[in-house]
């Protein structure tokens, strides 16, 4: 017999990176359902204020659902305080977002990338209900799994249990972190059938925002 099931994978993978003064977010642009791609020129990636990006895999009919709430949220914060909202403040408010459908998630896998009051990147991980936790990287998706070893051995992020706390950002220029982040995706896409075609490059820094692409693999 068959099974309502009102939750779909459809693939792809998002790197966030921060660093002093930048982060680095990006994301493949292929959309697949098990072995049929629908897309190979998808974003997966939401400007949601002046210096914050989110990054999403899993389901896109929630991930859209997920965006264009926390657009109208911010639009209604932007018009009551007169200002855009930080991203600590986005960071906050999509946990909020995602806790409140707890008993019905959003089958979304955020990886929230930005700069923060003081100027400095900051990157925010989510599971699909809402708990976070701010890190100088992450990755979150199909090829998760294979990037994270990768970007742990060369970012090595001091662990939050240390006292006195330590900077969580990374010691890598932007250059550099740009950099990375494309050596992990053409060495994902490799082995992950659903992340491919296009990376899609957000490097955030105090002049704002800017996109590059390059090609990955296409089969």
């Amino acid at each position: 017999m068959a099974r309502f099931d009102p939750y779909e994978n459809n693939g792809g993978t998002c790197v966030a990176v921060a660093g002093a003064g930048y982060c680095v977010v990006a994301a493949d642009t292929r959309l697949s359902v098990g072995y049929s791609i629908l897309s190979r020129d998808h974003s997966k990636m939401a400007q949601l204020a002046d210096k914050c990006v989110l990054a999403s895999s899993g389901f896109q009919g929630d991930i859209k659902a997920l965006q264009k709430n926390l657009a109208a949220k911010e639009l209604v914060y932007e018009h009551n305080h007169n200002k855009k909202m930080s991203c600590p403040a986005m960071a906050q408010l999509l946990s909020n977002t995602l806790y409140y459908k707890r008993f019905f998630p959003y089958y979304a896998f955020n990886v929230l990338g930005g700069l923060d009051s003081q100027g400095k990147g900051c990157v925010f991980t989510y599971d699909a209900v809402g708990s976070y936790e701010r890190t100088g990287y992450s990755a979150q998706g199909t090829g998760a799994a294979l990037m994270m070893p990768v970007l742990d051995n060369q970012l090595k992020s001091p662990s939050p249990l240390l006292l006195p706390a330590r900077d969580a950002v990374t010691p890598l220029s932007e250059s550099e972190a740009v950099d990375l982040v494309k050596d992990v995706f053409a060495s994902a896409t490799e082995r992950d059938i659903y992340t491919g075609d296009r990376l899609e490059i957000v490097v955030i820094n105090s002049s704002g925002t800017h996109r590059e692409y390059i090609e990955l693999r296409k089969d």
